[in-house]
């Protein structure tokens, strides 16, 4: 029988995930299994998903599970998105983009959304006709947000929106696009807003190339260019202008506790498929799993992937109670992400060559893996913003 990645640590399961949650990975994880596994192959290949397995998605309730019910979702709490996050991972689809939709777009509509903007978006958020996106990253400004330059010029009662942003995860089925622009570019930081864009109803948007990643084929990226895009000012994210900045600072801790949890169950998934092969695989007479060299990594690895999936925890905990401060939050998605990596790579080294063969998971772990010590704020950045606090 197969290690299953949710319990190869053995840790005690918080406080945070009760019963609802657990049911909600169960399910998560049975519609991942049978719905969208055995089509992976086919996205991966394709460089992007369908509009159905989205559409599905929101049928079995796997997005916008945070979101109140008023408004469509399932009036849950990170908890629940973690549960989809994991199971996600533990099942290996990690390119299926819903994790954006849900744990990111989402919340910037519903804590800054005004209430047509919220019963107005959400609810076909909800049921994944409309698929999110936001866009921060330019070609010229990474992980320093301050340095965007797409502009939002009013015309009347709309914005004429120019510019071009690069990497953005769900850039080809996104309908549904928050662009981080500036309002006022002489006010710096406090000139910044965030602006939605309905892209099935406005014109002068462009998709650019669906970019040509190392991993996370399946997930589309793309370019995105706005030229002179009327959007309705109605549209702008917050009570009045030059807010976006703030707004970004506010919601970024919940987007690196996301790469987190990826993180966490990646390396989850990684021991498991290991732990199955050195047990079945043969090698000098004697199963690799015999050899104390591999004992040794072993016992190391889940050593470390349990004190990450308990330093996970805690921070999920203090999120889901409101006390989840940046710098702990930048602790979580550097760390994390380095140990995944580190997981990942010492796994592969366990299954030889076989390893280095894409036809085996930990291959396909090995290529998704690497951009998450890079996007969220690259691990540099989240080093820098920690050394601030001392």
């Amino acid at each position: 029988m197969a290690t299953d990645p949710a319990s190869v640590l053995g840790t005690a399961k918080p406080a945070w995930a009760g019963e609802d949650v657990a049911m909600l990975y169960d399910m998560a994880r049975r519609f991942l299994a049978e719905e969208i596994e055995p089509r992976y192959e086919e996205f991966e290949k394709a460089e992007s998903f369908d509009r159905e397995s989205w559409r599905k998605a929101g049928e079995h309730g796997l997005l916008c599970a945070s979101v109140p019910e008023e408004y469509g979702g399932a009036g849950g709490t990170y908890a629940h998105e973690s549960a989809i996050i994991e199971a996600i991972s533990h099942v290996g689809v990690d390119g299926f983009g819903i994790a954006l939709h849900n744990s990111i777009v989402a919340p910037y509509i519903l804590h800054y959304g005004s209430e047509e903007q919220k019963r107005r978006w959400l609810p076909r958020m909800a049921t994944g006709e409309l698929i999110g996106a936001i866009a921060m990253t330019e070609p010229g400004a990474g992980s320093d947000l301050q340095g965007v330059k797409t502009r939002a010029e009013k015309d009347g009662n709309h914005y004429r929106l120019n510019g071009s942003k690069t990497f953005i995860t769900n850039g080809q089925l996104a309908n549904l696009i928050v662009v981080v622009t500036k309002t006022d570019p002489e006010k710096g930081a406090k000139g910044t807003s965030l602006i939605v864009v309905e892209t099935d109803e406005v014109e002068g948007f462009e998709r650019g190339r669906n970019l040509d990643k190392i991993g996370l084929k399946s997930n589309d990226t793309s370019e995105l260019f706005f030229n002179d895009v009327r959007v309705p000012t109605a549209n702008l994210l917050g009570s009045e202008e030059g807010q976006g900045f703030v707004q970004l600072m506010q919601q970024l801790p919940q987007e690196r506790l996301q790469i987190g949890a990826t993180a966490v169950a990646m390396a989850e998934r990684a021991l498991a498929l290991t732990i199955d092969y050195v047990k079945e695989r043969n090698a000098f007479g004697q199963k690799v799993i015999d050899f104390q060299n591999t004992q040794f990594k072993l016992a190391e690895l889940k050593t470390e992937a349990t004190i990450g999936r308990v330093f996970y925890n805690d921070c999920a905990a203090r999120h889901i109670d409101g006390g989840l401060d940046p710098v702990t939050a930048s602790m979580a998605k550097y760390w994390l992400s380095d140990l995944q990596g580190k997981v990942v790579d010492e796994c592969l080294q366990l299954f030889g060559g076989y390893g280095y063969m894409n036809e085996y998971p930990i291959a396909r772990m090995y290529r998704d893996a690497r951009v998450q010590r890079i996007y969220g704020g690259t691990n540099e950045i989240m080093k820098l913003l920690i050394a601030r606090s001392l």
